[in-house]
């Protein structure tokens, strides 16, 4: 994977062509709403991340798993994705159920669990005042998904947690909307060798309002698995 990316200092700006770093600058400044709620939480709570979540996996692995944003007591706490959140819980167990993960998932980032042939990342790298960014801030943020997408060589299959996940790939794949409607379950062909799997997301809501169960989920990591085979090694 590439280096990672400053966005204040690329002279093109975040929607030029030119703009292929996979990571937003600790004190991006596109987004000045996300600016200001990131540094009230500075304030509030200084040892806590408070900064543009970056991807967290294999920089070389065939599966990319894209969220929504990072939560504000989960990865905007803890600086990696999905971590110190509920919704962390259902999805590393199931990446190490199906052999996308190795290791004890404990909900912080020194617990020594690595990803396999996986690379996690957000739709937006800032936490979102009540978990909700705005259009404008998905598509700020979505030269960074492009970039991630980019840099990943052996790139073959998506999973989209929840619908906004799913437009914004599509987007940064320069793809049509109509083409390829989000459905819990789905497979698109996307690409010739790129396949993009939709899923509810994996948060607390969806899953206590049984909206989406841990067998529902399970079964689209199945359908990961099978596509790209057994783990490595």
């Amino acid at each position: 994977m590439a280096a990672t990316a400053h966005a204040n200092d690329d002279p093109a700006g975040p929607h030029s062509p030119a703009f292929s770093r996979p990571e937003p600058a600790r004190d991006c400044p596109l987004c000045p709403r996300l600016v200001a709620f990131r540094e009230a939480a500075r304030a509030r709570e200084p040892s806590w991340h408070n900064a543009p979540v970056p991807s967290f996996g294999d920089p070389a692995g065939r599966l990319l798993v894209v969220g929504l944003a990072p939560g504000l007591r989960g990865a905007n706490r803890t600086g990696r994705p999905f971590t110190g959140d509920f919704a962390g819980d259902l999805l590393y167990g199931t990446l190490i159920d199906f052999g996308f993960a190795r290791g004890r998932f404990a909900a912080r980032p020194d617990d020594g669990l690595t990803l396999v042939d996986c690379l996690l990342t957000n739709a937006v790298r800032c936490v979102p005042p009540e978990n909700k960014p705005v259009g404008g801030e998905i598509a700020n943020c979505r030269p960074f998904l492009a970039a991630t997408m980019g840099g990943l060589p052996r790139l073959a299959a998506i999973v989209a947690l929840g619908r906004i996940a799913h437009e914004s790939i599509l987007r940064a794949l320069v793809l049509r909307q109509d083409d390829f409607r989000f459905a819990h379950g789905a497979r698109h062909q996307v690409r010739p060798g790129l396949a993009l799997f939709d899923s509810y997301h994996c948060s607390r809501y969806n899953t206590s309002t049984r909206r989406l169960t841990p067998e529902m989920f399970r079964a689209v990591f199945a359908a990961v698995r099978a596509e790209l085979g057994p783990p490595p090694g």
